[in-house]
């Protein structure tokens, strides 16, 4: 009886209370002079699952949609500015800051966010942007790493994204990054909780349509970290994954884990050819 309960409500969650009509056709213009790629032909290897990606700004409102569009009027930017504090002001045992050895982040970060996550030969390992930040900190500047997806961790990544906006995502997903993009995909097409719902579920088969009040998106990342209006502040994108994942009545996998780097491989993977937007604003 439980299993059946849970399964009509499933059912429920799934069924659209409206119907929104999909993406708009409005055009993002960052201040007035940075054209943005929010829509975009599907990179080939989504096999057809869709036809076009598109960026989560079109499912916003009007107003929410104006807020990212200035950035004096994005939220995000204020993260952005105490991120900028922090790279030029020397931490750690070495008494190095982020500018001794990277100058400033507008000459030597362009492009990196539309790359990560990226295969990292010397360490062996796949790398987020937050990742290789602690892995600076703790090994050049002598410092502790940031928690993952906390504080300075999330918004030096709002910093080093800000400067690639307007730049098309491209992460590799071939060579040794090809297994951890492999159980990305498995992550995001497995079916969690007691809802039983996959990240496929809402953000493929069902974008455009209303759930619960919201309007769902392709769950595209390329605008994070995003500022949400809901809990106003800066998010990380493994925090929504485990936002998504817990509304599912699932127990989540942690922020920083090996589940979520690979699943952030594959979503990001999803949206090639979209513009870098963060730091974004969302509901």
């Amino acid at each position: 009886m439980k299993f059946k309960a849970m399964t009509a409500i499933a059912a429920l969650l799934l069924a659209p209370v409206a119907f929104a009509g999909g993406a708009d056709d409005d055009t993002l213009v960052l201040n007035g002079d940075t054209d943005m790629t929010t829509k975009a032909a599907a990179p080939a290897h989504l096999d057809g699952a869709l036809d076009e990606v598109i960026s989560g700004w079109h499912f916003r409102s009007d107003e929410t949609q104006a807020l990212q569009m200035d950035d004096f009027e994005n939220q995000g930017m204020i993260f952005v500015d105490q991120a900028l504090d922090v790279w030029n002001t020397a931490d750690g045992s070495e008494g190095k800051a982020c500018a001794d050895c990277h100058d400033d982040p507008e000459s030597s970060m362009v492009g990196v966010a539309a790359t990560y996550p990226k295969w990292n030969e010397e360490a062996g390992e796949l790398r987020t942007v937050q990742m290789q930040v602690n892995d600076c900190r703790v090994n050049r500047m002598g410092a502790d790493a940031w928690k993952y997806d906390a504080g300075g961790a999330v918004a030096m990544e709002a910093l080093i994204n800000s400067v690639s906006r307007g730049m098309p995502v491209n992460v590799a997903i071939d060579g040794p990054a090809a297994e951890y993009w492999e159980k990305g995909k498995e992550i995001y097409y497995t079916r969690y909780g007691q809802l039983e719902l996959a990240c496929a579920s809402c953000h493929e088969a069902n974008y455009g349509n209303y759930i619960r009040a919201d309007h769902l998106s392709q769950g595209q990342i390329n605008g994070f970290p995003a500022y949400r209006l809901k809990n106003a502040k800066l998010n990380g994108v493994h925090s929504r994954f485990k936002g998504c994942i817990r509304d599912t009545r699932a127990e989540t996998f942690s922020a920083g884990s090996d589940e979520f780097i690979a699943l952030e491989l594959y979503v990001k993977s999803r949206g090639n050819g979209l513009s870098v937007e963060g730091p974004s604003v969302r509901n």
